[in-house]
Formats: C-alpha cells, structure tokens, sequence
C-alpha cells in the first residue's frame, strides 16, 4: 500500500494542510522533506527507518555530510536541500529577532536560540542581551568548550551587559549529549550570574538549554 491508498487525513502532507505542522510526528515531517520511499517502503516507512537509525531527529539533521549519505535513501543532492532548510529557519529567527525587535513570544525565543545552538558537537554558552523594554541588542556566543563543558567567567558577562547597556539577559547552552536537563555546575553558574548582573541592576530573564527535544527552561522550572 502506498501513501495515495491512505485516508487523506492520515497522510503527511494534507495532514500539515489541515492541522499544522506541529500535528504530524518526526517521521510524518521527515516522510514530506524526503518525498518518495524506496522499493517496498512508503517514504513515512523510510522515515521511521532514519530515525531509528541515527537516534533522534537531531541526530539526523546534525549528521555531517558522510554520516547523512550513509542513510538509506540519502545523498548529496537530500543533504544540500536539508542543509538550504536549516540555513533558511536560522535565518528566518534572525530577521524576527533582529535588533530592535521585542521579545514577545517565549516560543519565538525558545526556537530562536535552538536555531543559533543546534549543530554544535561542543558546548557553547550565549547571551541575549535585551534593553529595559525587551528588545533585543545583540545575541554573542561568549565562550566554547568541549563535547562536555564550557567554562563560563561572569566577569566577561558583566562586562559585555555593560558594553551593550543591557537592562536584561537571557542565557543559553547547548548539551551535545542531547540531554536539555540541567547539571549541578548549570545551576551554579546561572546563580553566580545572576547574583554578580544584579549589582549592576542587569535583570536575568531565563537560561535555555539546549538539547533533545524541547528546550529546557531555568525560568519555567522555578529556577531563577
């Protein structure tokens, strides 16, 4: 059976049309961007197949350019499309989260750091600078470390808030591990931060950590 045999509410593409892109599942997502299956697997069967192969979603979409053509189905010509799609949400965010622009959705936010943070194989720690009415200044990538940690010094924190004259902050890292829960050290740190900003009346909004899934929030979780 192919997908054209299914009901026309189960099959990805309509679905999308009719519901949304957040109703379909990895696999429906990935059946649309690869289009077409292989002899005896419905591009949704081939998906599923993908996905458990590499591990996860981001697993796949982090996959360099050998690891990804190494997937059945796959190739050069699939990897330059996905990377032309990523490349285009990073800069989609980017245009919305422009300088100026106010922070006006958390999931606008939450999306927009998981763009900036996603394909690093190392730990990287950001900062949104933001002004007293929320808008956005400037997003740097204040320091890199290694597959497991990254060492965060407050005293450059504080000083690039005050380069900027930032009223606000808000942090993010990502965990290539691809578990978005927070360490022991996460939790230091963001203290540590928070508490040396705020001699200088620098307000810390939230931390976001980025992994698997949906990213992790200091704020939502009472943390800050």
């Amino acid at each position: 059976m192919t997908i054209k045999d299914w009901l026309i509410e189960d099959r990805p593409r309509e679905k999308l049309l009719q519901r949304g892109p957040s109703a379909l599942t990895d696999a429906e997502l990935l059946a649309i961007f690869l289009r077409t299956g292989t002899p005896g697997k419905t591009a949704v069967d081939l998906a599923k197949q993908l996905l458990a192969d590499f591990g996860s979603l981001k697993a796949l979409l982090d996959a360099d350019q050998q690891q990804f053509c190494k997937g059945l189905g796959l190739g050069s010509a699939k990897y330059a499309q996905l990377q032309a799609v990523l490349e285009m949400a990073k800069r989609h965010f980017n245009e919305v989260l422009k300088r100026g622009s106010a922070l006006t959705s958390p999931d606008i936010t939450r999306a927009y750091l998981s763009a900036q943070l996603r394909g690093y194989s190392y730990e990287v720690f950001a900062c949104l600078f933001l002004d007293n009415q929320h808008r956005v200044i400037q997003l740097d990538e204040l320091f890199r470390g290694t597959i497991d940690g990254a060492s965060v010094y407050p005293r450059e924190v504080v000083k690039q808030a005050l380069a900027y004259n930032a009223a606000a902050v808000i942090f993010a890292h990502n965990h290539p591990s691809g578990i978005s829960e927070p360490s022991q050290s996460d939790k230091q740190i963001t203290e540590k931060l928070k508490q040396a900003l705020a001699l200088f009346d620098i307000r810390v909004l939230d931390h976001f950590i980025i992994g698997d899934g949906e990213p992790y929030s200091f704020a939502e979780h009472g943390l800050l």
